[in-house]
């Protein structure tokens, strides 16, 4: 994101918050609360005046400074995060919203246009859609027409631009809050009638996924634990957004086992360049916070899953693997192993995503080969 974008985000918020709490923000007290000289923040304020986000409420007199509101109170954005990850010729969107139900009716109104998008689906507040790069058409309007839909996504100079129609609170989200989300590097709109066409620009990142497993003991530590851990550290280098975290059961009768047999893998979207530092990062860590000496890792970019990956991950649940399979079946898919014997959890956790957390979380439950989020 731009600086002048991003401070543009700061005083807004600061702006708002002060409008929210007193009634009214004065430029010292901006000033002051950000460490900006007076006259950085009166040029902003007469540029945000002009713009129509901010008022004049009272004019100064004497030592009494100007006071200012922000024009509107609204939740600054309905959309905390927007971020894109690429693999081939597929886009997969994220796009976290401030409750469910924002979440839920996204869902049901992007599924319902189709349009650019494969396939919709939502892991509580944050909605996950898969694209093909390109254009198709989508007739937005009132019920029963969908209410928004994308109707194009491209991938340009390392970033990759979503094309949304829109109508109603929809198009309020595009046209005033979604600008505001983190991950978004800028927005542009242009109205035809009541209809909203505008376009969201995000970085093209790269999607990362690392499975952990045989990190605990029976005493001690537990794998899902410091797959969270690890993610939150991760998450703490510049470049690094966080997507998610999910546990995934493997065969129950494995002797021996601390428990049911679980491995977790997190996922994460990066800048490219950030992969080898990811991956030294997540080793260090998972080796100095293990509890058990056998731990293991698993790192593999991407978000498409070959056919015969996903049945390592199906024979993991069913049979006992070696480890001499699982270095074999990691060569031939690029994914890097680090650690003990773990790598063999460790692989299938990788080999697992995008599985819904009821399928991941029942050994018995087929994995079907070729699924893929549109069966979902």
């Amino acid at each position: 994101m731009s600086r002048v974008l991003e401070r543009r985000k700061q005083l807004m918020r600061l702006m708002r918050q002060a409008t929210l709490d007193n009634g009214y923000f004065t430029v010292a007290g901006i000033a002051e609360a950000t460490g900006i000289p007076r006259s950085t923040i009166q040029d902003w304020v007469n540029r945000l005046v002009e713009e129509g986000c901010v008022a004049l409420l009272e004019e100064q007199r004497g030592r009494h400074a100007a006071r200012y509101v922000a024009s509107s109170v609204m939740p600054e954005s309905a959309c905390r995060r927007v971020f894109t990850t690429i693999d081939g010729e597929e886009v997969e969107i994220y796009h976290e919203c401030m409750s469910g139900g924002c979440a839920a009716f996204c869902e049901f109104h992007h599924a319902r246009a189709g349009g650019a998008l494969q396939s919709v689906w939502r892991d509580g507040t944050l909605l996950r859609e898969r694209a093909h790069l390109g254009r198709q058409e989508v007739a937005v309007g009132l019920d029963p027409a969908p209410a928004v839909g994308i109707v194009g996504v491209f991938h340009e100079d390392g970033c990759i631009r979503q094309q949304i129609r829109c109508i109603g609170g929809p198009a309020y989200s595009l046209t005033d809050m979604m600008s505001f989300a983190e991950g978004v590097c800028g927005v542009t709109v242009h109205r035809e009638g009541p209809l909203v066409e505008g376009e969201v620009v995000t970085r093209a990142l790269a999607y990362v996924a690392i499975g952990i497993d045989d990190t605990d003991t029976a005493t001690e530590g537990a794998t899902f634990a410091l797959a969270l851990a690890l993610l939150q550290h991760l998450t703490k280098l510049d470049g690094v957004m966080p997507i998610g975290h999910r546990v995934a059961m493997l065969n129950p009768h494995l002797e021996p086992r601390t428990a049911g047999n679980s491995c977790s893998c997190i996922e994460v979207a990066v800048e490219p360049s950030m992969i080898p530092r990811i991956e030294e990062a997540a080793v260090r860590f998972v080796a100095g916070e293990a509890a058990s000496p056998e731990w293991g890792i698993a790192l593999r970019e991407g978000f498409g899953v070959p056919r015969d990956l996903r049945a390592y991950g199906k024979g993991a649940r069913e049979a006992v693997i070696e480890r001499e399979e699982a270095e074999d079946t990691a060569r031939r898919f690029g994914v890097h192993l680090h650690g003990g014997r773990g790598v063999i959890g460790a692989l299938a956790a990788v080999s697992l995503i995008g599985l819904p957390h009821e399928v991941l979380l029942d050994p018995g439950m087929d994995v079907c080969t070729d699924w893929d989020p549109e069966h979902q």
